[in-house]
């Protein structure tokens, strides 16, 4: 008996970020500086409204894209702290980001079609167009202070462009795309049939004044998806909740794939869910542009090249001094330092290593007193 399985899955490779987590998680006494989960637990009063959801047996099947108080809540919240006007029917509760992305990228793509995907880049979005049988096109900006060059974006344009995906601040630069990027991708795409893919998870996490987001261009409402997540903001990453936003033909497609992938999020955390949007994130906001500016400075008086994050809470240090590729560096790192970063070359950027400062200080402290003495060595 032959038996054949789906190409799309055949062609994809487990994630190289979880894989190099897990070998720094089985190095014994290793300091792991490697995954993007707040240190933070869950605020008290989320967790009591999910228990006061599970008291009341809000246990039983909702409607798909959300209970239509869930869905009223981000669309006050998104216009309130955004100037974002999506009405519930044009809002999914999905199960978290990584859905989201799921969902828009399945429903704009036909097998062939092509996504721009600037990088360094998470490498989900790679991933995922492959398995909606796209095509990812990278758009590399290390060249340009991660900011995307107007030029090589219409050289990177085609007929099967379909959609590009715009992710700032970004994972793993912790860059924000300046106003003069935004209003350039804007004068590029706006007479052509691209949909922009706009992953704004880390938005709550900035450090500076005048952050905008391509999704203010609302005059490209129609070929523009906003994708948000509950994990970084609220530190609930275990709980998988998110949501996207789309112009209502673009939502009412997208809903085919959500309800028959997933059905609908669970009941009992929606309650949470708009406790979390009430939440004030200042507090989290400040502990993480305080260890961004004691990281930045270790790492600079190092001698190490790294561009000053602007929101989000990743370095990316360049090391193509030390002439050894992204993986052999961070092994070496990893074998002989105990300490553990994540390859660059797994955001699809050669030469550079992602450190998340979403630790705890005495961690942080531990983790860059551990590179600094490896450094040495070299």
């Amino acid at each position: 008996m032959d038996l054949t399985l789906n190409n799309a899955v055949l062609n994809v490779q487990l994630s190289g970020i979880r894989r190099f987590t897990f070998l720094v998680r089985d190095t014994p006494g290793a300091v792991a500086m490697t995954i993007g989960e707040p240190d933070q637990n869950t605020p008290l009063a989320v967790k009591e409204a999910a228990k006061a959801a599970l008291d009341a047996n809000d246990t039983h099947y909702p409607p798909g894209n959300g209970y239509p108080y869930m869905l009223e809540a981000i669309s006050r919240y998104e216009e309130k702290a955004h100037a974002l006007r999506y009405s519930p029917e044009e809002i999914i509760l999905t199960i978290g980001a990584t859905e989201g992305l799921f969902i828009s990228l399945s429903t704009v793509l036909n097998p062939g079609d092509e996504v721009i995907i600037p990088t360094p880049a998470f490498s989900l979005y790679e991933s995922i167009t492959q398995l909606c049988r796209g095509v990812p096109v990278a758009l590399p900006t290390e060249n340009n202070r991660f900011q995307i060059d107007p030029e090589q974006l219409k050289a990177a344009i085609t007929p099967k462009t379909k959609a590009i995906v715009l992710t700032s601040p970004n994972n793993p630069t912790g860059c924000i795309y300046t106003k003069e990027t935004l209003d350039a991708i804007h004068g590029i795409l706006q007479d052509k049939p691209i949909f922009v893919i706009c992953d704004d998870v880390y938005r709550t996490l900035i450090y500076t004044e005048g952050y905008h987001s391509f999704s203010e261009y609302q005059d490209m409402r129609d070929r523009i998806i906003i994708i948000q997540s509950f994990s970084k903001p609220y530190a609930m990453t275990g709980w998988r909740l998110g949501y996207c936003m789309a112009d209502a033909p673009v939502r009412d497609r997208m809903q085919i794939f959500h309800q028959y992938s997933v059905v609908s999020a669970p009941a009992f955390v929606q309650p949470a869910c708009v406790e979390a949007l009430d939440t004030d994130t200042a507090p989290v906001v400040e502990l993480f542009r305080k260890r961004r500016d004691y990281v930045f400075k270790r790492l600079t008086d190092m001698g190490l090249e790294v561009q000053e994050p602007e929101g989000a809470f990743y370095m990316f240090i360049n090391i193509k001094k030390y002439g050894m590729d992204s993986l052999s560096f961070c092994e070496k790192m990893l074998k002989e330092g105990l300490v553990g970063v994540i390859p660059g070359v797994y955001f699809g950027t050669e030469g550079y290593m992602r450190l998340s400062y979403c630790y705890s200080d005495e961690d942080l402290k531990e983790g860059l007193d551990r590179i600094e003495r490896f450094l040495k060595t070299l």
